[in-house]
């Protein structure tokens, strides 16, 4: 179909964000035009691995694949250094380039290992996930796990590439575009306008009837807009994390039990309650959240208890002179970081998500 044909690109960040059904033929010529010896890093997943094996046959010079099992419990130095262990074998120096296969744990894992192998090689990204897609693969944020929190290690390194491969977004099942969908109804509180409505009013409908292209691409244009204006998230970069202090907390006392996605929709409607208990957010638009939450199947309750929550709050990086802050919306369409709460307050949200 002719929409199948389009190719969006956006480039406020200063490298080129290629958003198509099928981006193979533009990153092949891409790699082909650098004329570098080229490492492909990918997900060792079948599925992946197969995307990587036919990217490496459309290079003029053979690249050596990297295949590399991954997912959150394995986004860790251990396996950084198997990484960087991989390449060092394959003989690549400094005139290298990477090109990293996968979804949202392989841009954060192969985003670092590029940016840390000789001190920096050039990365170019293949998402493949939705969460990719939508949010690891932009702006630049790299980094593995500790065992103390997610992401508390690791650097900021632009790509110089981001090729959003849609037509992968097909064989994935459910519970893994869930994951995406999470970041792009965050995208949409943040944004207000046509995406959220978008989202409204697509949600009862199949997937395969969605116009993922262009749901892909707005969600896409509200990162970069954001990160365009602080790159290192010194301001207005955390309006992004809307919804991840309570998700990350979810995800961190249930032991990564509960997965990236379902943590953040439950952080998103967190977020709400807390802003609606602070009088800035309408039980009106509460209620149109939740709805839409709930008609993308996502979770609004939880079994994680509120004062292993609340402690797992405490390892937030957002944190400043000991004290949480927080990401929370006055309205759909209008959202404020550096917001303080009492603990006292934070509890009875985590309560009532517990509740649900």
């Amino acid at each position: 179909s002719g929409r199948h044909r389009i190719v969006i690109v956006d480039r406020r960040l200063g490298y080129p964000i290629v958003i198509a059904a099928d981006v193979r033929s533009q990153l092949a010529a891409r790699v082909n035009g650098l004329k570098s010896r080229c490492i492909i890093l990918c997900d060792a997943n079948h599925r992946v691995a197969g995307l990587a094996r036919d990217l490496a046959l459309r290079l003029r010079r053979a690249p050596t694949v990297i295949g590399v099992r991954l997912g959150e419990q394995r986004k860790n130095a251990a396996t950084l250094e198997w990484i960087w262990e991989e390449v060092a074998r394959s003989g690549a120096g400094r005139d290298a380039i990477a090109v990293g296969v996968g979804g949202g744990v392989a841009s954060d894992i192969f985003g670092l290992a590029a940016a840390t192998y000789v001190r920096g090689i050039p990365y170019l990204h293949v998402a493949t996930s939705l969460v990719a897609m939508a949010d690891a693969a932009i702006g630049g944020k790299t980094g593995i796990d500790l065992r103390a929190g997610k992401n508390l290690a690791g650097v900021f390194a632009d790509p110089i590439g981001v090729y959003v491969h849609v037509t992968a977004l097909r064989t994935l099942p459910f519970r893994h575009l869930r994951e995406g969908l999470a970041e792009i109804v965050k995208a949409s509180i943040i944004d207000g306008g046509t995406l959220f409505r978008t989202l409204e009013r697509f949600a009862p409908r199949h997937f395969a009837d969605w116009p993922w292209e262009d749901v892909v691409a707005r969600a896409i244009r509200v990162k970069t807009s954001i990160v365009a204006k602080d790159r290192t998230e010194s301001g207005p970069r955390e309006l992004l994390n809307l919804g991840h202090t309570f998700g990350h907390a979810f995800e961190r006392a249930s032991e990564y039990r509960i997965t990236h996605g379902a943590a953040v929709a439950l952080g998103l409607r967190a977020a709400g309650l807390l802003a609606l208990r602070l009088g800035m957010f309408s039980a009106r638009e509460q209620q149109r959240l939740e709805a839409l939450l709930g008609k993308l199947q996502m979770p609004l309750g939880t079994s994680v208890q509120p004062k292993a929550a609340w402690e797992a709050m405490q390892y937030d990086k957002k944190r400043r002179n000991e004290r949480l802050r927080f990401v929370l919306p006055r309205a759909i369409g209008r959202v404020e970081y550096g917001i303080e709460a009492s603990e006292r307050d934070v509890l009875s949200v985590l309560k009532e998500v517990g509740e649900s």
